[in-house]
């Protein structure tokens, strides 16, 4: 049995549910068939588990069978919401109706940013209802995780709490123009980068809680240049109070896992 006190964080999925696979049986997670192995061990997953990568309903099917199979054990599995998956919703939920992205439709921008059509075709209303409960940030041990590398979440609440909320209520609603909103400011990224990234992550982790943020949303590979097939962990910096833990599976990346307590 794994250890009680692991942490195991995955990076945006974007629906390649083998390389997901792999990465949970070598962090001794699951069985290659997928059931829980990692006892009372917490696995997070970053969001963004659909789009650009053939297996998103499969990847979604996945994660939550494992949180009811690791709450049996004693485990957690949580999730946090990505843009993808906020975007996918949309598609579902508004179809042809207007936006102002560059698609000029939910849909349209949807398939522009790598929708897949037999995600949309088999989503149900379990999955839609699903993934629209699921956080937009969360603490654990000290440190602050959100998808994106961006200031948005500010608009949103004063806290975690607040945050979680309003996401929530604007998912289980149904205002176009909020969601559109929504998925504008989801283009933010790289905001704690440099010495004014600095100075907005501390404003950040002030605002929210923790001692250092771990995000996705901005693929390690476009921030170093290094090719991304040569991807193997996260980028660290501001100082180590920030860890992008974005692999770019879509880009070819072979993926990796972190562990939240050797990350320390």
């Amino acid at each position: 049995m794994s250890d009680p006190a692991r942490t195991v964080i995955v990076g945006d999925v974007h629906g390649h549910l083998d390389r997901l696979l792999s990465l949970l049986v070598a962090a001794r997670l699951t069985h290659e068939e997928g059931r829980w192995t990692g006892g009372k061990a917490t696995l997070v997953l970053m969001g963004d588990l659909f789009d650009r990568g053939p297996g998103g309903i499969d990847a979604l099917d996945l994660v939550m069978r494992l949180e009811t199979r690791a709450a049996e054990h004693g485990g957690r599995v949580l999730t946090l919401l990505g843009n993808h998956d906020v975007l996918i919703l949309a598609a579902r939920h508004f179809g042809e109706r207007a936006t102002t992205g560059p698609g000029g439709s939910f849909l349209a921008d949807w398939k522009i940013n790598g929708g897949e059509a037999r995600d949309l075709e088999r989503m149900t209303d379990t999955h839609a209802d699903w993934l629209s409960r699921q956080p937009a940030m969360l603490h654990l041990q000290n440190t602050l995780l959100a998808h994106a590398d961006a200031v948005l979440y500010h608009r949103y609440g004063e806290n975690v709490e607040e945050v979680n909320a309003a996401f929530s209520e604007l998912l289980l609603g149904r205002d176009p123009v909020a969601w559109d909103r929504l998925l504008d400011e989801f283009s933010e990224r790289d905001a704690f980068l440099g010495e004014d990234g600095g100075r907005q992550l501390d404003h950040f982790l002030s605002r929210f809680g923790g001692e250092r943020l771990i995000h996705g949303h901005t693929p390690v590979a476009r921030v170093t240049g290094q090719p991304p097939g040569s991807v193997t962990g996260p980028h660290i910096y501001a100082g180590g109070r920030a860890v992008n833990v974005d692999h770019g599976l879509y880009l070819g990346g072979p993926g990796f896992v972190y562990e939240l307590d050797e990350g320390r």
